[in-house]
Parts: C-alpha cells; sequence; structure tokens
C-alpha cells in the first residue's frame, strides 16, 4: 500500500508584484510550439521554460537543451525566483473549474509517494512508450528535479484524508488561474496530521490517472542512481520518491471526460455499409440533426444505457447511434483479457470496431489516421472542414474499471481517460538532490 511523506517544496516566491498565473503552465505533454511561446510570453520565467525544454514534446533533445534547462533553473533559485520551503510539508490542493453549466471544485494534496514497481502499490492503466522517458529522463538528470506532479487516485469512502486536510485551512498562500480553472495550493506541516495522512494511507494503493510516463521515467531514476551508489540507496533517499497530486476517487470534483475518435484514411466508408457490416453486433439507427447540430452531438449519448456510441459521417453529413448488441463481442477476439476488460467501450471501439471492421473493410487495410479529442463541440469542425472524414463518439470510462483491471494486472487501450482539468505545473517542485 501506498508509504507518502511530506516534502520541502520548491515555489515561486510569494509577493505582491508576482502573479502565479503567468508563471505555471499545463502538462508539457499537451503543448505545441504556439502554446509554449504564449506561456513565455507571459512572463520570461514561466516553469513551461525548463519543463519543456525541448519541442516538440515527449521527443528527445539534444544533452544542451537539458543543460541549459538546468542553468535556468538555478538562476531562479540563486535570485530568489523559486525558493525551497524551510519546513517539510503536505500540500492541499484544489482546484475549481466550471462545466456543464455548475461549478466544481477537486480537492487533492501533493506529497510524495515511495516508488515500487507497477502493479505492486502504484497501479497503472495505461501502456508507456520509449521516447517521453528518455527525454524527461535527460532533464531529470540535468536538473535534479522533479517538476510536474503526477496525477494520482486513490479510494477513500469516508473523504477521511481530504476532510482532515482541509478541516482547518483559510485562505490559499498561493492562486493561479490556468484556461479558465482556478489553483489554490496550501502548505500543512502540523506534524500530528502529517502523521494520521500517512497512517490512512498505508491502507490505500495508488491508481495512476495521468503522468505513467514520468512514473516510469522516475523508476529509471532511481535505477540510474542505485548504479551510480553501487547499490540498493538509503531508505530516504529522495530518488526512491515521486511526486504525486493525490486525489479521492470519490471526491465531488473528480471529472473524467470521454476521448472522442478522429478517423481519417477511410477510402470507401459508407453508413448503409458500415450498418451492415457490424449488424451481428449493433444496432444503428440514425439520430436527425438540428438547427443547433454541434449541441446536438454533444448530448447524442446523454440518457443512453451503457455500451452506446454516436457516429458522425462528414460527407453525409449525418449522426448515427451504435448500440451493442452482443456483450460477448470481444470473447473471442481477446480471450485471453479479463470480462472486465473486454467491456470496456474503449476497448470495443479500438479493438472491434476499428482493428476488424473499419481498417480491413474501409480503409483497403491500411492504417487508420486518428485524432483524439474531449471537447464534443471540436467534432463538428474537425470532421465538416475534411480533416477527418469520421467521428466515434463515446461516453465516459467509468472511474471503477482502474480497480477492476488493476486486479487483473491489464492496462486499458491508448486514450481511455481524460480527467478534466489537468494539473497545474509550477505549482510546488521536489529537489531530488
Amino acid at each position: 500500500m501506498a508509504q507518502i511523506r511530506p516534502f520541502n517544496g520548491i515555489r515561486y516566491a510569494r509577493g505582491k508584484d508576482v502573479d502565479l498565473s503567468n508563471l505555471i503552465a499545463p502538462p508539457y505533454d499537451v503543448l505545441d510550439d504556439a502554446q509554449k511561446a504564449a506561456l513565455q510570453g507571459k512572463h520570461p520565467n514561466n516553469i513551461v521554460t525548463v519543463d519543456l525544454p525541448f519541442m516538440p514534446p515527449k521527443s528527445v533533445g539534444p544533452d544542451e537543451v537539458y543543460q541549459q534547462a538546468d542553468t535556468t533553473i538555478q538562476s531562479w533559485l540563486s535570485a530568489g525566483i523559486l525558493k525551497k520551503d524551510a519546513r517539510a510539508a503536505l500540500y492541499p490542493y484544489m482546484q475549481t473549474y466550471d462545466l456543464g453549466g455548475r461549478t466544481h471544485h477537486r480537492r487533492g494534496f501533493i506529497a510524495l509517494v515511495r516508488l515500487t514497481p507497477f502493479g505492486v502499490d502504484v497501479m497503472p492503466h495505461e501502456k508507456t512508450h520509449k521516447g517521453p522517458i528518455e527525454d524527461r529522463l535527460k532533464l531529470m538528470h540535468a536538473t535534479g528535479l522533479q517538476l510536474s506532479p503526477i496525477f494520482g487516485l486513490y479510494s477513500d469512502d469516508r473523504n477521511e484524508v481530504t476532510g482532515l486536510l482541509f478541516k482547518n485551512l483559510i485562505r490559499p498562500e498561493q492562486t493561479a488561474t490556468m484556461d479558465g480553472v482556478k489553483n489554490d495550493l496550501w502548505s500543512v506541516t502540523d506534524s500530528a496530521i502529517e502523521t494520521e495522512v500517512i497512517d490512512l494511507m498505508k491502507h490505500r494503493p495508488v491508481y495512476i490517472a495521468d503522468g505513467h510516463h514520468r512514473y516510469t521515467t522516475a523508476l529509471q531514476y532511481q535505477k540510474d542512481m542505485e548504479a551510480k551508489n553501487g547499490g540498493p540507496l538509503p531508505p530516504n533517499h529522495p530518488a526512491n520518491f515521486c511526486m504525486f497530486v493525490l486525489i479521492a476517487m470519490q471526491d465531488d470534483g473528480l471529472l473524467i471526460l470521454p476521448t472522442h475518435r478522429l478517423i481519417s484514411g477511410l477510402t470507401n466508408f459508407d453508413p448503409a455499409a458500415f450498418k451492415a457490416a457490424i449488424g451481428d453486433n449493433f444496432e444503428m439507427t440514425e439520430t436527425p440533426l438540428g438547427a443547433n447540430r454541434s449541441a446536438e452531438l454533444a448530448t447524442i449519448l446523454n440518457g443512453y444505457e451503457a455500451h452506446t456510441f454516436g457516429l458522425y459521417d462528414g460527407k453525409t453529413k449525418k449522426l448515427f447511434t451504435l448500440k451493442l448488441k452482443n456483450l460477448d463481442v470481444l470473447k473471442t477476439l481477446e480471450p485471453k483479457q479479463s470480462e472486465a476488460w473486454r467491456h470496456l467501450d474503449v476497448a470495443i471501439l479500438q479493438r472491434y470496431m476499428l482493428d476488424e471492421v473499419l481498417q480491413p473493410k474501409f480503409a483497403g487495410g491500411k492504417d487508420l489516421a486518428k485524432g483524439y479529442t474531449a471537447d464534443p463541440h471540436a467534432v463538428l469542425p474537425e470532421v465538416d472542414s475534411g480533416k477527418h472524414q469520421i467521428a466515434l463518439l463515446l461516453r465516459s470510462t467509468p472511474l471503477h474499471a482502474l480497480e477492476e483491471l488493476a486486479k487483473h494486472g491489464e492496462v486499458m487501450p491508448q486514450k481511455s481517460t481524460y480527467f478534466y482539468p489537468k494539473l497545474a505545473t509550477g505549482m510546488v517542485m521536489n529537489s531530488l538532490r
């Protein structure tokens, strides 16, 4: 089970003339050149300069860019732009955002989690790839910092941990707004509270919601430090821990958005032919679109039962619902996977609809070109513009699926979950030196 501990966080210095909103950034892997430049345009000390030293994201740059990142961060520390907290703390963290006409508050806390192999105390739900890990590892070695937290989930039916940490908090120590989301941060240094939180977390595994590559990077960094040390590191060595934002699965502000698929590379797609191809397993019905097409497409799956998909065809400008008739559609295709995995909408979409129908029958067996969006209002512009040919819409992956698959040691297909909003990079950092 998870072993956590407080730490002496590195934060931007507080002051009346410091606007933290100009200094934080989204996770490095969602940014492009224009977005990086816009963040740097807000302030020369924006964290993106260090966290994303080489473009494009997830690719490895020359050693010089990582060395420059370290030079930059060290100069900020020397100048007092960044300061290390004198006392170790747990950092309550709240994000406030509007979605669906409601204001939501997602509450968690930032702490260090002891590194364990995947599947022991920390559970993954996605596969990792080599390129992003090489980039993050070079940056970690150069700067000696964990710059952005991993997004972790834990189960807490009675809200004990969050209730304890937020019980006596008043005004946030730091506040920043990013993409319309308000980020508030506090620090808790009360040893009695720390001890109780540490004890409560001992009984709970952590499930990675976002940051699989960063966790894998931390594991490799630990191995590198062990090799340098000539053997196992002392138990409390900084390389044995990794910075997380930990949020209870039962938190009212925790939302998972579906990630819709945008497909191109089709040579002969026709809705009628597609309906015939999936007829044994799906019931396909046209849903007429009215004047407000974008809003109707965004809400097409509201009220439908599980395992119902949407399909929008850019050529005919028609929208369809696809209702699964055969719950065992993946049983023969993936007999080694658990029933929980085979009943995931994202698994059914990927393994049956894309792999077994669209690619061989409507793309001449060639690889499909895929795009992704969690914003249903982005679907029509993407498809009607001709950038993509069709869109496949799906419902959110249920949160309990992470726990179910962890029991079987399984991971989900790519882009199965989109936790909104993204965590901010730059609220607090962790030194490995």
